[in-house]
Protein backbone atom coordinates (compact mmCIF):
# COMPACT_ATOMS: atom_id res chain seq x y z
CA UNK A 1 0.00 0.00 0.00
CA UNK A 2 1.41 3.59 -0.99
CA UNK A 3 2.26 6.21 1.59
CA UNK A 4 -0.97 8.05 -0.51
CA UNK A 5 -3.52 5.27 0.06
CA UNK A 6 -2.42 4.78 3.98
CA UNK A 7 -2.86 8.73 4.65
CA UNK A 8 -6.15 7.96 2.62
CA UNK A 9 -7.62 5.56 4.91
CA UNK A 10 -6.27 6.91 8.05
CA UNK A 11 -8.11 10.28 7.08
CA UNK A 12 -11.69 8.24 6.33
CA UNK A 13 -11.16 6.57 9.72
CA UNK A 14 -11.39 9.74 11.13
CA UNK A 15 -14.28 11.16 10.03
CA UNK A 16 -17.49 10.68 11.84
CA UNK A 17 -20.93 10.53 11.24
CA UNK A 18 -22.75 13.78 12.92
CA UNK A 19 -25.91 13.35 13.73
CA UNK A 20 -27.19 17.34 15.25
CA UNK A 21 -30.94 17.67 15.57
CA UNK A 22 -31.95 21.17 15.17
CA UNK A 23 -35.55 21.07 16.40
CA UNK A 24 -38.11 18.41 17.04
CA UNK A 25 -36.43 17.36 20.49
CA UNK A 26 -37.90 18.12 24.21
CA UNK A 27 -40.83 19.14 21.80
CA UNK A 28 -43.65 19.06 20.09
CA UNK A 29 -43.15 20.64 16.82
CA UNK A 30 -40.39 22.11 14.32
CA UNK A 31 -38.60 18.88 13.77
CA UNK A 32 -35.11 19.19 11.93
CA UNK A 33 -32.68 17.03 11.67
CA UNK A 34 -28.78 17.49 10.07
CA UNK A 35 -27.07 14.20 9.48
CA UNK A 36 -23.18 15.16 8.15
CA UNK A 37 -20.44 12.84 6.91
CA UNK A 38 -16.88 14.96 5.85
CA UNK A 39 -18.51 17.22 3.51
CA UNK A 40 -21.65 15.73 2.82
CA UNK A 41 -25.03 17.20 4.84
CA UNK A 42 -28.32 16.07 4.55
CA UNK A 43 -31.63 17.67 6.53
CA UNK A 44 -34.69 15.71 7.17
CA UNK A 45 -37.49 17.65 7.49
CA UNK A 46 -38.40 21.42 8.35
CA UNK A 47 -41.04 22.33 10.53
CA UNK A 48 -43.21 24.59 12.88
CA UNK A 49 -44.44 24.77 15.83
CA UNK A 50 -47.14 26.99 17.90
CA UNK A 51 -45.74 29.38 19.96
CA UNK A 52 -46.02 29.11 24.35
CA UNK A 53 -48.06 31.55 26.24
CA UNK A 54 -45.62 33.74 27.18
CA UNK A 55 -44.70 34.78 23.72
CA UNK A 56 -47.18 37.41 22.99
CA UNK A 57 -47.97 38.28 19.25
CA UNK A 58 -45.76 35.76 17.75
CA UNK A 59 -47.76 33.72 14.95
CA UNK A 60 -45.28 30.08 15.21
CA UNK A 61 -41.77 29.20 16.08
CA UNK A 62 -39.28 27.86 13.45
CA UNK A 63 -36.03 26.10 13.82
CA UNK A 64 -32.63 28.16 13.99
CA UNK A 65 -30.67 26.92 11.12
CA UNK A 66 -27.34 29.15 11.70
CA UNK A 67 -25.59 25.82 11.68
CA UNK A 68 -26.88 24.84 8.41
CA UNK A 69 -26.31 28.92 6.62
CA UNK A 70 -22.87 28.30 7.36
CA UNK A 71 -22.45 25.49 5.14
CA UNK A 72 -25.27 25.70 2.63
CA UNK A 73 -22.06 24.36 -0.20
CA UNK A 74 -22.28 21.15 1.94
CA UNK A 75 -26.08 20.60 1.80
CA UNK A 76 -27.40 17.87 -0.38
CA UNK A 77 -30.84 18.26 -0.25
CA UNK A 78 -33.98 18.55 2.12
CA UNK A 79 -36.09 15.06 2.80
CA UNK A 80 -39.43 15.34 4.03
CA UNK A 81 -41.46 12.82 5.71
CA UNK A 82 -44.77 13.74 5.18
CA UNK A 83 -46.69 16.79 5.00
CA UNK A 84 -48.03 17.78 8.26
CA UNK A 85 -46.97 21.40 9.40
CA UNK A 86 -44.75 20.15 12.18
CA UNK A 87 -42.36 19.02 9.52
CA UNK A 88 -42.77 21.80 6.43
CA UNK A 89 -43.95 24.47 7.99
CA UNK A 90 -40.52 26.49 8.10
CA UNK A 91 -39.48 25.12 4.64
CA UNK A 92 -40.63 28.47 3.38
CA UNK A 93 -38.39 30.69 5.59
CA UNK A 94 -35.39 27.75 5.29
CA UNK A 95 -35.29 27.54 1.43
CA UNK A 96 -34.94 31.36 0.96
CA UNK A 97 -31.20 31.10 2.98
CA UNK A 98 -31.40 27.70 1.52
CA UNK A 99 -31.91 27.01 -1.91
CA UNK A 100 -31.12 23.26 -1.99
CA UNK A 101 -33.03 20.21 -3.53
CA UNK A 102 -36.23 19.07 -1.76
CA UNK A 103 -37.47 15.23 -1.70
CA UNK A 104 -40.87 14.00 -0.54
CA UNK A 105 -43.49 12.04 -1.78
CA UNK A 106 -46.65 13.27 -4.16
CA UNK A 107 -49.06 14.53 -1.78
CA UNK A 108 -46.21 16.28 0.41
CA UNK A 109 -44.58 18.02 -2.15
CA UNK A 110 -48.44 18.90 -3.34
CA UNK A 111 -48.47 20.48 0.16
CA UNK A 112 -45.10 22.17 -0.09
CA UNK A 113 -46.26 23.73 -3.15
CA UNK A 114 -49.27 25.49 -1.68
CA UNK A 115 -47.43 26.96 0.86
CA UNK A 116 -44.47 28.05 -1.44
CA UNK A 117 -47.35 29.56 -3.59
CA UNK A 118 -48.12 31.96 -1.04
CA UNK A 119 -44.55 33.59 -1.12
CA UNK A 120 -44.08 37.16 -2.20
CA UNK A 121 -41.60 37.13 -4.11
CA UNK A 122 -41.66 33.70 -5.28
CA UNK A 123 -38.62 31.38 -4.86
CA UNK A 124 -37.46 28.90 -6.99
CA UNK A 125 -36.65 25.69 -6.11
CA UNK A 126 -35.98 21.72 -6.89
CA UNK A 127 -39.14 19.59 -6.34
CA UNK A 128 -38.06 16.20 -6.20
CA UNK A 129 -41.05 13.45 -5.98
CA UNK A 130 -39.99 10.52 -4.65
CA UNK A 131 -41.82 7.18 -4.25
CA UNK A 132 -41.36 4.59 -1.37
CA UNK A 133 -39.12 1.40 -2.21
CA UNK A 134 -36.97 4.09 -4.75
CA UNK A 135 -33.86 5.39 -3.38
CA UNK A 136 -31.63 8.50 -4.25
CA UNK A 137 -28.35 9.39 -3.46
CA UNK A 138 -27.14 12.20 -2.43
CA UNK A 139 -23.18 12.55 -1.91
CA UNK A 140 -22.16 10.00 0.28
CA UNK A 141 -25.72 9.15 1.61
CA UNK A 142 -28.01 7.08 -0.19
CA UNK A 143 -31.62 7.06 0.67
CA UNK A 144 -34.04 4.47 0.51
CA UNK A 145 -37.81 5.33 0.92
CA UNK A 146 -40.35 3.11 2.96
CA UNK A 147 -44.10 3.60 3.20
CA UNK A 148 -45.52 4.06 7.01
CA UNK A 149 -48.74 4.59 8.38
CA UNK A 150 -49.59 7.84 9.71
CA UNK A 151 -52.79 10.12 9.83
CA UNK A 152 -51.89 11.97 6.71
CA UNK A 153 -51.59 9.58 3.59
CA UNK A 154 -48.17 9.23 1.72
CA UNK A 155 -45.84 9.57 4.79
CA UNK A 156 -42.17 7.62 4.47
CA UNK A 157 -39.67 6.47 6.69
CA UNK A 158 -35.69 6.83 5.69
CA UNK A 159 -33.50 4.23 5.12
CA UNK A 160 -29.74 6.37 4.94
CA UNK A 161 -27.07 4.36 4.03
CA UNK A 162 -23.72 6.05 5.63
CA UNK A 163 -20.07 4.79 5.11
CA UNK A 164 -20.17 3.85 8.75
CA UNK A 165 -23.68 1.87 8.64
CA UNK A 166 -27.30 1.78 8.26
CA UNK A 167 -29.45 4.71 9.74
CA UNK A 168 -33.29 4.05 9.85
CA UNK A 169 -35.55 7.30 10.51
CA UNK A 170 -39.28 6.01 10.81
CA UNK A 171 -40.60 9.96 10.37
CA UNK A 172 -43.86 9.80 12.19
CA UNK A 173 -45.68 6.43 12.12
CA UNK A 174 -48.01 3.80 13.85
CA UNK A 175 -48.56 0.21 12.37
CA UNK A 176 -52.37 0.47 11.18
CA UNK A 177 -53.52 -3.04 10.14
CA UNK A 178 -56.50 -1.61 8.07
CA UNK A 179 -55.23 1.39 7.05
CA UNK A 180 -58.00 4.15 4.98
CA UNK A 181 -56.18 3.76 1.68
CA UNK A 182 -54.92 -0.08 1.83
CA UNK A 183 -51.44 1.44 2.15
CA UNK A 184 -49.51 0.36 5.65
CA UNK A 185 -46.26 0.40 6.73
CA UNK A 186 -43.91 -1.32 4.56
CA UNK A 187 -42.88 -4.25 6.73
CA UNK A 188 -41.35 -6.43 4.50
CA UNK A 189 -38.74 -3.12 3.38
CA UNK A 190 -38.19 -2.52 6.84
CA UNK A 191 -37.16 -6.12 7.23
CA UNK A 192 -34.89 -6.11 4.24
CA UNK A 193 -32.54 -3.09 4.72
CA UNK A 194 -32.62 -4.04 8.76
CA UNK A 195 -31.25 -8.01 7.69
CA UNK A 196 -28.53 -7.19 9.58
CA UNK A 197 -28.90 -4.69 12.05
CA UNK A 198 -28.78 -1.20 11.88
CA UNK A 199 -26.24 1.36 12.81
CA UNK A 200 -28.79 3.82 13.98
CA UNK A 201 -32.44 4.24 15.09
CA UNK A 202 -34.15 7.60 14.87
CA UNK A 203 -37.81 6.89 15.89
CA UNK A 204 -41.03 8.78 16.97
CA UNK A 205 -41.36 8.73 20.51
CA UNK A 206 -44.89 10.63 20.66
CA UNK A 207 -46.93 7.71 22.15
CA UNK A 208 -44.19 5.84 24.11
CA UNK A 209 -46.20 5.92 27.15
CA UNK A 210 -49.24 4.55 25.96
CA UNK A 211 -49.55 1.17 26.91
CA UNK A 212 -50.86 -1.59 23.77
CA UNK A 213 -51.36 -0.40 20.10
CA UNK A 214 -52.80 2.92 18.44
CA UNK A 215 -56.22 2.75 17.24
CA UNK A 216 -56.78 2.13 13.04
CA UNK A 217 -57.84 5.25 11.71
CA UNK A 218 -60.96 3.46 10.05
CA UNK A 219 -62.34 3.19 13.55
CA UNK A 220 -63.37 6.74 12.97
CA UNK A 221 -64.83 6.38 10.47
CA UNK A 222 -67.22 3.81 11.90
CA UNK A 223 -67.88 6.72 15.05
CA UNK A 224 -68.45 9.42 11.88
CA UNK A 225 -71.24 6.84 10.08
CA UNK A 226 -72.87 7.04 13.75
CA UNK A 227 -72.86 10.52 14.67
CA UNK A 228 -74.52 11.21 10.90
CA UNK A 229 -77.20 8.59 11.49
CA UNK A 230 -78.17 10.20 14.25
CA UNK A 231 -77.93 13.92 13.71
CA UNK A 232 -80.85 15.44 12.33
CA UNK A 233 -79.47 18.98 11.74
CA UNK A 234 -76.33 20.22 9.75
CA UNK A 235 -73.09 18.57 10.93
CA UNK A 236 -69.82 20.47 11.20
CA UNK A 237 -66.24 18.78 11.17
CA UNK A 238 -63.25 20.45 12.17
CA UNK A 239 -60.24 18.48 11.63
CA UNK A 240 -56.75 19.25 10.08
CA UNK A 241 -56.49 20.93 6.68
CA UNK A 242 -53.42 18.18 6.14
CA UNK A 243 -55.68 15.07 7.25
CA UNK A 244 -56.95 13.58 4.60
CA UNK A 245 -57.89 10.38 5.44
CA UNK A 246 -60.15 12.05 7.94
CA UNK A 247 -61.44 14.32 5.28
CA UNK A 248 -62.14 11.33 3.16
CA UNK A 249 -64.15 9.78 5.92
CA UNK A 250 -66.71 12.70 6.47
CA UNK A 251 -67.22 12.33 2.63
CA UNK A 252 -67.88 9.02 2.29
CA UNK A 253 -70.16 9.21 5.66
CA UNK A 254 -72.01 12.05 3.94
CA UNK A 255 -72.13 10.73 0.17
CA UNK A 256 -73.46 7.10 2.70
CA UNK A 257 -76.34 9.55 3.97
CA UNK A 258 -77.49 12.14 1.31
CA UNK A 259 -75.72 15.29 2.48
CA UNK A 260 -74.11 18.05 0.60
CA UNK A 261 -70.22 18.79 1.58
CA UNK A 262 -69.00 22.29 1.38
CA UNK A 263 -65.33 22.88 2.37
CA UNK A 264 -65.08 26.32 4.36
CA UNK A 265 -61.48 27.93 5.10
CA UNK A 266 -59.01 29.04 3.04
CA UNK A 267 -56.39 26.13 4.20
CA UNK A 268 -58.82 23.58 3.63
CA UNK A 269 -60.21 24.21 0.29
CA UNK A 270 -56.84 24.26 -1.05
CA UNK A 271 -55.97 21.33 0.42
CA UNK A 272 -58.45 19.39 -0.48
CA UNK A 273 -58.63 20.57 -4.02
CA UNK A 274 -54.98 19.67 -4.62
CA UNK A 275 -55.29 16.23 -2.92
CA UNK A 276 -58.33 15.18 -4.97
CA UNK A 277 -56.49 16.47 -8.31
CA UNK A 278 -53.46 13.95 -7.19
CA UNK A 279 -56.02 11.57 -6.62
CA UNK A 280 -55.43 11.21 -2.76
CA UNK A 281 -59.16 12.44 -2.25
CA UNK A 282 -62.34 10.48 -3.68
CA UNK A 283 -65.27 12.75 -4.15
CA UNK A 284 -67.93 11.47 -5.70
CA UNK A 285 -69.64 13.81 -8.00
CA UNK A 286 -71.87 16.63 -7.47
CA UNK A 287 -71.08 15.94 -3.38
CA UNK A 288 -69.44 18.79 -3.11
CA UNK A 289 -71.34 22.43 -2.81
CA UNK A 290 -69.70 26.08 -2.68
CA UNK A 291 -70.44 28.11 0.52
CA UNK A 292 -72.91 30.11 -1.85
CA UNK A 293 -75.40 27.13 -2.26
CA UNK A 294 -75.40 26.47 1.68
CA UNK A 295 -78.41 28.52 1.58
CA UNK A 296 -79.84 26.27 -0.92
CA UNK A 297 -79.69 23.21 0.88
CA UNK A 298 -81.85 22.28 3.85
CA UNK A 299 -79.79 22.29 6.83
CA UNK A 300 -80.52 18.71 7.92
CA UNK A 301 -78.69 17.95 4.47
CA UNK A 302 -75.45 19.86 4.31
CA UNK A 303 -72.23 18.73 6.21
CA UNK A 304 -69.25 21.59 6.38
CA UNK A 305 -65.96 20.46 6.80
CA UNK A 306 -63.36 24.02 8.34
CA UNK A 307 -60.77 24.78 9.75
CA UNK A 308 -59.77 25.59 13.69
CA UNK A 309 -59.40 22.12 15.46
CA UNK A 310 -57.07 24.62 17.59
CA UNK A 311 -59.35 27.16 18.31
CA UNK A 312 -56.77 29.30 16.38
CA UNK A 313 -58.03 33.34 16.74
CA UNK A 314 -58.82 33.59 12.39
CA UNK A 315 -60.03 30.22 12.18
CA UNK A 316 -63.36 29.57 10.54
CA UNK A 317 -65.26 27.51 13.31
CA UNK A 318 -63.73 29.96 15.79
CA UNK A 319 -65.54 32.76 13.68
CA UNK A 320 -68.63 30.44 13.92
CA UNK A 321 -68.50 29.96 17.49
CA UNK A 322 -68.22 33.88 18.03
CA UNK A 323 -71.39 34.32 15.30
CA UNK A 324 -68.72 36.30 13.39
CA UNK A 325 -68.10 33.86 10.37
CA UNK A 326 -69.80 35.25 7.06
CA UNK A 327 -71.60 32.64 5.28
CA UNK A 328 -72.65 30.44 8.72
CA UNK A 329 -73.92 30.71 11.58
CA UNK A 330 -74.07 28.27 14.50
CA UNK A 331 -78.05 27.46 15.86
CA UNK A 332 -79.20 25.05 17.88
CA UNK A 333 -79.80 21.59 15.99
CA UNK A 334 -76.12 21.82 14.44
CA UNK A 335 -73.59 19.41 15.69
CA UNK A 336 -70.24 20.19 15.24
CA UNK A 337 -67.33 18.03 15.67
CA UNK A 338 -64.00 18.52 16.66
CA UNK A 339 -61.80 15.85 15.40
CA UNK A 340 -58.43 16.67 16.26
CA UNK A 341 -56.18 16.52 19.78
CA UNK A 342 -55.22 19.76 21.59
CA UNK A 343 -51.90 20.34 20.49
CA UNK A 344 -50.29 21.35 24.12
CA UNK A 345 -50.64 25.02 24.50
CA UNK A 346 -53.93 25.21 22.80
CA UNK A 347 -56.14 23.80 25.22
CA UNK A 348 -57.20 27.24 26.59
CA UNK A 349 -58.15 28.84 22.80
CA UNK A 350 -60.07 24.98 22.40
CA UNK A 351 -61.86 25.14 25.76
CA UNK A 352 -63.14 28.70 24.61
CA UNK A 353 -64.27 27.54 21.20
CA UNK A 354 -66.24 24.63 22.70
CA UNK A 355 -68.13 27.03 25.47
CA UNK A 356 -69.34 29.57 22.75
CA UNK A 357 -70.35 26.78 20.54
CA UNK A 358 -72.26 25.23 23.07
CA UNK A 359 -73.52 28.97 24.14
CA UNK A 360 -75.15 29.10 20.84
CA UNK A 361 -76.78 26.18 21.07
CA UNK A 362 -74.55 23.23 19.37
CA UNK A 363 -74.52 20.15 20.16
CA UNK A 364 -70.66 19.59 20.48
CA UNK A 365 -68.64 16.33 20.06
CA UNK A 366 -64.80 16.31 20.59
CA UNK A 367 -62.65 14.06 22.23
CA UNK A 368 -63.35 14.11 25.94
CA UNK A 369 -66.56 13.08 25.44
CA UNK A 370 -66.13 10.62 22.04
CA UNK A 371 -63.37 8.30 20.63
CA UNK A 372 -63.65 10.85 17.39
CA UNK A 373 -60.09 11.38 17.08
CA UNK A 374 -57.00 8.55 16.94
CA UNK A 375 -53.48 9.16 17.13
CA UNK A 376 -51.44 8.74 14.54
CA UNK A 377 -48.13 7.60 16.54
CA UNK A 378 -47.18 4.47 17.51
CA UNK A 379 -47.51 3.44 21.06
CA UNK A 380 -45.71 0.95 23.11
CA UNK A 381 -45.72 -2.85 21.37
CA UNK A 382 -45.96 -1.21 18.01
CA UNK A 383 -42.36 0.68 19.06
CA UNK A 384 -41.36 -2.76 20.55
CA UNK A 385 -42.22 -4.18 16.86
CA UNK A 386 -40.04 -1.02 15.18
CA UNK A 387 -37.27 -1.87 17.57
CA UNK A 388 -37.00 -5.14 17.39
CA UNK A 389 -37.07 -5.11 13.41
CA UNK A 390 -34.06 -2.53 13.43
CA UNK A 391 -32.29 -4.21 15.71
CA UNK A 392 -30.18 -1.20 16.00
CA UNK A 393 -26.36 -0.65 17.20
CA UNK A 394 -27.41 2.67 18.71
CA UNK A 395 -31.03 3.94 19.55
CA UNK A 396 -31.49 8.02 19.71
CA UNK A 397 -35.30 8.35 20.50
CA UNK A 398 -36.89 11.80 18.85
CA UNK A 399 -39.98 13.89 17.94
CA UNK A 400 -41.52 14.29 21.55
CA UNK A 401 -41.10 16.25 24.54
CA UNK A 402 -38.26 15.00 26.99
CA UNK A 403 -40.49 13.00 29.12
CA UNK A 404 -40.92 11.22 26.23
CA UNK A 405 -37.54 10.58 24.99
CA UNK A 406 -36.67 9.50 28.37
CA UNK A 407 -39.62 6.88 28.11
CA UNK A 408 -38.68 5.78 24.76
CA UNK A 409 -35.21 5.20 26.08
CA UNK A 410 -36.10 3.10 29.05
CA UNK A 411 -38.45 0.79 26.65
CA UNK A 412 -34.81 0.17 24.15
CA UNK A 413 -33.30 -0.83 27.23
CA UNK A 414 -36.39 -3.42 28.13
CA UNK A 415 -35.99 -4.47 24.83
CA UNK A 416 -31.44 -5.31 25.36
CA UNK A 417 -30.23 -2.27 24.21
CA UNK A 418 -27.24 -1.57 26.37
CA UNK A 419 -27.71 1.93 28.44
CA UNK A 420 -24.13 3.44 27.36
CA UNK A 421 -25.65 2.90 23.58
CA UNK A 422 -29.50 5.03 23.95
CA UNK A 423 -28.51 8.57 23.52
CA UNK A 424 -31.23 11.60 25.16
CA UNK A 425 -30.77 14.13 23.22
CA UNK A 426 -31.50 18.08 23.13
CA UNK A 427 -31.86 20.33 19.66
CA UNK A 428 -27.94 21.57 19.23
CA UNK A 429 -26.51 18.42 20.76
CA UNK A 430 -24.32 16.53 17.70
CA UNK A 431 -24.09 12.30 18.57
CA UNK A 432 -20.75 11.86 16.79
CA UNK A 433 -20.33 8.10 15.48
CA UNK A 434 -17.14 6.64 14.17
CA UNK A 435 -16.20 3.09 13.63
CA UNK A 436 -15.29 2.08 17.11
CA UNK A 437 -17.67 3.97 19.10
CA UNK A 438 -20.54 6.74 19.33
CA UNK A 439 -20.27 9.73 21.76
CA UNK A 440 -22.24 13.27 22.58
CA UNK A 441 -19.73 15.52 21.01
CA UNK A 442 -19.76 19.52 21.30
CA UNK A 443 -23.28 21.65 21.47
CA UNK A 444 -24.13 23.83 17.67
CA UNK A 445 -26.35 26.99 18.03
CA UNK A 446 -30.17 25.06 17.78
CA UNK A 447 -32.39 28.10 19.08
CA UNK A 448 -35.90 29.05 17.80
CA UNK A 449 -36.69 32.07 15.20
CA UNK A 450 -40.01 33.90 15.88
CA UNK A 451 -42.36 34.57 13.20
CA UNK A 452 -44.78 37.83 13.95
CA UNK A 453 -46.67 38.92 10.80
CA UNK A 454 -43.86 39.14 7.86
CA UNK A 455 -41.23 39.58 10.71
CA UNK A 456 -38.15 36.89 10.80
CA UNK A 457 -36.21 36.63 13.62
CA UNK A 458 -37.05 40.03 14.56
CA UNK A 459 -38.66 39.41 17.40
CA UNK A 460 -35.85 38.43 20.36
CA UNK A 461 -36.27 38.02 24.34
CA UNK A 462 -35.57 41.72 24.85
CA UNK A 463 -39.07 42.50 22.60
CA UNK A 464 -40.96 39.00 24.36
CA UNK A 465 -40.32 40.85 27.61
CA UNK A 466 -41.23 44.22 26.64
CA UNK A 467 -44.42 43.08 25.52
CA UNK A 468 -45.05 40.61 28.58
CA UNK A 469 -44.42 44.00 31.07
CA UNK A 470 -46.76 45.77 28.92
CA UNK A 471 -49.33 43.09 29.09
CA UNK A 472 -49.38 42.90 32.97
CA UNK A 473 -48.45 46.48 34.03
CA UNK A 474 -49.13 48.40 31.12
CA UNK A 475 -47.16 51.82 30.35
CA UNK A 476 -46.64 55.13 31.41
CA UNK A 477 -45.94 58.26 29.22
CA UNK A 478 -44.41 61.27 30.68
CA UNK A 479 -44.54 64.24 28.49
CA UNK A 480 -42.36 67.44 29.26
CA UNK A 481 -41.67 70.88 27.37
CA UNK A 482 -38.15 72.12 28.20
CA UNK A 483 -36.81 75.89 26.89
CA UNK A 484 -33.58 75.02 24.92
CA UNK A 485 -31.95 78.11 25.86
CA UNK A 486 -32.63 78.43 29.31
CA UNK A 487 -33.55 74.13 30.26
CA UNK A 488 -36.30 75.81 32.00
CA UNK A 489 -39.39 73.78 32.04
CA UNK A 490 -42.29 75.68 30.06
CA UNK A 491 -45.34 72.81 30.00
CA UNK A 492 -46.22 69.68 32.18
CA UNK A 493 -45.41 67.31 32.58
CA UNK A 494 -48.39 65.45 31.71
CA UNK A 495 -48.66 62.46 32.50
CA UNK A 496 -50.82 59.60 30.00
CA UNK A 497 -51.42 55.79 31.48
CA UNK A 498 -52.61 52.88 29.44
CA UNK A 499 -53.06 49.38 30.85
CA UNK A 500 -51.84 50.78 34.29
CA UNK A 501 -54.44 52.32 35.93
CA UNK A 502 -57.64 55.03 35.48
CA UNK A 503 -56.54 58.70 35.09
CA UNK A 504 -59.24 60.19 36.46
CA UNK A 505 -59.73 57.63 39.15
CA UNK A 506 -56.14 58.22 40.21
CA UNK A 507 -55.68 62.10 40.47
CA UNK A 508 -53.29 61.73 43.98
CA UNK A 509 -51.66 59.45 42.70
CA UNK A 510 -50.46 61.34 39.11
CA UNK A 511 -50.33 64.53 40.78
CA UNK A 512 -47.92 63.25 43.47
CA UNK A 513 -46.12 61.45 40.52
CA UNK A 514 -45.61 65.12 38.36
CA UNK A 515 -44.56 66.92 41.24
CA UNK A 516 -41.68 64.27 41.85
CA UNK A 517 -41.05 64.83 38.13
CA UNK A 518 -40.93 68.64 37.78
CA UNK A 519 -38.75 68.71 41.13
CA UNK A 520 -35.93 65.81 39.37
CA UNK A 521 -35.91 68.55 36.51
CA UNK A 522 -35.26 71.34 38.56
CA UNK A 523 -32.48 69.60 40.36
CA UNK A 524 -30.77 68.54 36.94
CA UNK A 525 -31.26 71.53 35.29
CA UNK A 526 -30.66 74.98 38.02
CA UNK A 527 -27.08 75.73 36.10
CA UNK A 528 -28.79 76.64 32.87
CA UNK A 529 -27.90 73.29 31.15
CA UNK A 530 -29.54 70.03 30.80
CA UNK A 531 -28.46 66.46 29.81
CA UNK A 532 -30.87 65.09 28.21
CA UNK A 533 -30.04 61.44 28.95
CA UNK A 534 -29.91 61.97 32.62
CA UNK A 535 -33.05 63.66 32.85
CA UNK A 536 -34.82 60.91 30.90
CA UNK A 537 -32.69 58.31 32.84
CA UNK A 538 -33.94 60.61 36.30
CA UNK A 539 -37.65 60.21 35.07
CA UNK A 540 -37.63 56.61 35.10
CA UNK A 541 -35.78 55.78 38.00
CA UNK A 542 -38.60 58.31 40.17
CA UNK A 543 -41.35 57.30 38.65
CA UNK A 544 -40.64 53.73 38.39
CA UNK A 545 -39.85 53.40 41.98
CA UNK A 546 -42.70 55.57 43.79
CA UNK A 547 -45.43 54.25 41.42
CA UNK A 548 -44.32 50.20 42.63
CA UNK A 549 -43.98 51.94 46.23
CA UNK A 550 -48.06 52.72 45.78
CA UNK A 551 -49.13 50.03 43.32
CA UNK A 552 -46.79 47.25 43.68
CA UNK A 553 -46.67 47.34 39.74
CA UNK A 554 -44.36 47.99 37.20
CA UNK A 555 -45.64 49.81 34.27
CA UNK A 556 -43.08 50.56 31.25
CA UNK A 557 -42.71 53.99 31.70
CA UNK A 558 -41.94 56.94 27.89
CA UNK A 559 -40.08 60.12 29.13
CA UNK A 560 -40.46 62.31 26.17
CA UNK A 561 -38.85 66.10 26.14
CA UNK A 562 -39.95 68.76 23.95
CA UNK A 563 -37.42 71.00 23.40
CA UNK A 564 -38.92 74.68 22.13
Amino acid sequence: MTQKEKKGKEKEKEKKLNIIPLGGLGEIGKNMMAIEYGDDIIVVDAGMMFPEDDMLGVDFVIPDFKYLEKRVGNIRGILITHGHEDHIGALPYVLRKLPVPVYGTGLTLGLIKNKLSELEPAIQVELNCVKPRTSVQLGVFNVEFFRVSHSIPDGVGLGIHTPLGLIIHTGDFKIDQTPINGEGTDFHKIAEMCKDGALLLLADSTNVEKEGYTISEKEIGEIFKQIFRTATGRIIVTTFASNINRIQQVIDAAAIYNRKVCIVGMSMEKVTTMASELGYLTIPPKLLISVDELKHVPLKRTVIVTTGSQGEPMSALTRMSMHTHKYVKISSGDTVVISARAIPGNEVSISKTINNLFKLGAEVVYENVSEVHVSGHASQEELKWMFNMVKPKYFMPIHGEYRHLVHHGKLAQKLGLAAKNVFIMENGMKLAITKEKAMIAEKVDAGQILIDGKGVGDIGTVVLRDRQQLAQDGMVIVVVTIDRQSARLIAGPEILSRGFIYVREADELLNEAKTRVKNLIDELVKDGTANWPAIKSGIKSVLSKYLFDKTERRPMIFPIIVEV
